[in-house]
């Protein structure tokens, strides 16, 4: 058994598995084993063009991190885990001492250091080093896995909770049937929403949404030859509020719209289709310079705001809420690989289905020597 394996990225489309030091932990810190990792699509973005915006992958980076696992070692001052302890690991450690860390805004600090964005190393390892206070610790009722969703529950709480500060007996509509999209439709449900729908261009997603979060559903229009882009947007937000009985004003409007596609058609259509003095809220990450229709913005009084990650608090509202069963995190698992099947794994999300057909949601990676049919 080698020290601490790890699945690294050198460089775009170059991933190796590497055998790194076991790392050592500060007092205040636990050193996790690492049992589940799910593939986020920022990992997949890593992977292909080697950045996300402004970070860039310039030495090798182990990636990954929604995970969850086992607590291997304890620092020194650490009074609220024991070695044992199945936790959610929060893979953001942030400086603590800056303006937004003391405003309640950490995940606004500059001085983050967050897991598998360059320069700082991810979860897919055997160990992984974090602070006691970003481990939750998981009843017993909910799985490993259960714990690695935990990350991108978290991102849907902090959109639809924090953010939009959504309230019960508003209107949600979600462009993107990806998993953070299905989560904000299960949050916003959760949470009291009279009304959720999801919006994409792929019908296996739309019909997962139906099931999975009682959404309403809409097909996104296909895009003429030569039409723009703001174009198609408005004739596909006309399809969509005629479709659905989308008033722009009174209980028909949507009170909240949240982009998490990252496309620019979606941002477009989502502005036209919000109801007057609604909410608008970005948490897909897409392409630099989107054009947005500004006029319907500023006509309809919107609050337009963006979404990065999460914040005090959403870690545990996101494990409340899947405590309780009022989110159920077990049916996004939809393919399950072992840590060496690692490349296999990235593969099959990037190609959005696996070999057999069956359409990606979530893919879960085992950690070292985890069976992936071990929950856990």
């Amino acid at each position: 058994m080698s020290n601490n394996p790890s699945f690294v990225l050198r460089k775009a489309h170059d991933v190796v598995f590497e055998d790194r030091p076991i790392p050592e932990i500060k007092d205040d810190e636990v050193l996790v084993a690492v049992k589940k990792t799910g593939i986020c699509g920022s990992d997949v973005h890593f992977l292909v063009d080697g950045r996300i915006g402004s970070y860039v992958v310039e030495k090798p980076m182990i990636l990954g991190h929604e995970s969850a696992g086992v607590v291997h070692k304890v620092g020194k001052k650490v009074k609220s885990l024991k070695e044992g302890d199945r936790v959610a690991m929060e893979p953001g450690a942030t400086c603590r001492v800056c303006e937004d860390c003391k405003r309640g805004r950490y995940e606004l600090c500059d001085d983050i250091k967050f897991a598998a964005t360059p320069p700082d190393d991810g979860t897919l390892a055997r160990y992984y080093p974090i602070p006691a206070d970003l481990c939750y610790k998981l009843p017993d009722h909910l799985t490993l896995e259960d714990g690695a969703l935990m990350e991108p529950l978290s991102v849907a709480v902090h959109a639809v909770a924090n953010i939009a500060q959504l309230r019960a007996n508003q209107s949600v509509a979600v462009f993107g049937a990806g998993p953070v999209g299905l989560l904000c439709l299960a949050v916003a449900r959760a949470l009291g929403a009279s009304r959720v729908i999801a919006v994409d261009i792929v019908p296996s997603r739309l019909e997962f949404a139906k099931q999975y979060a009682g959404a309403e559903t809409y097909l996104s229009a296909k895009r003429q030859e030569g039409e723009s882009p703001l174009a198609y947007s408005q004739r596909n937000a006309q399809a969509m509020t005629e479709q659905l009985g989308i008033k722009d004003r009174g209980p028909s409007g949507v009170d909240l719209v949240v982009d998490a596609s990252g496309a620019e058609v979606s941002v477009q259509t989502g502005i036209i289709i919000a109801k007057r003095g609604g909410t608008f809220v970005q948490v897909g990450i897409g392409a630099l310079g989107v054009q947005i229709p500004a006029l319907s913005v500023l006509a309809k009084e919107l609050t337009y705001k963006g979404s990065f990650r999460y914040g005090p608090g959403d870690y545990q509202l996101a494990l409340a809420l899947a405590r309780q069963g009022k989110v159920d995190l077990k049916p996004l698992v939809t393919h399950r690989y072992s840590f060496d099947d690692a490349v296999q794994a990235f593969q099959t999300v990037r190609a959005g289905k696996s070999e057999d057909g069956r359409p990606v949601i979530k893919a879960i990676i085992s950690g070292p020597d985890v069976s992936p049919d071990d929950l856990l």
